[in-house]
């Protein structure tokens, strides 16, 4: 019972640190629209880790793993915002120049 609290506790504190750790990227993006420094294909393969590790925590059996899925879909959609607008500034801000 002990490790398995352990476990649960490590779970849950890396979930919180990862969102932590996207939420400031995200929120400044969107506030700013500012994408200069953002590379595109590390936003791109971030957001499909963190979806692939969504539905790994979606999909475990017996028990869905609650602090997988909850911290990977909120890093999912965190990325899928910041490449949007990172994609909007890079391509079709360019042809309205």
């Amino acid at each position: 019972m002990e490790q398995q609290l352990i476990y649960e506790i490590c779970g849950w504190i890396a979930s919180i640190s990862m969102i932590l750790g996207y939420l400031p990227q995200a929120i400044e993006t969107i506030r700013t629209r500012n994408t200069e420094g953002i590379a595109l294909p590390t936003f791109l393969m971030m957001g499909l880790g963190a979806l692939c590790f969504m539905l790994q925590g979606l999909l475990h059996k017996p028990d869905i793993l609650w602090a997988l899925f909850i911290t990977n879909l909120i890093t999912t959609v965190c990325s899928l915002i910041v490449f949007s607008i990172k994609v909007y500034n890079d391509y079709f801000r360019k042809k309205q120049s």
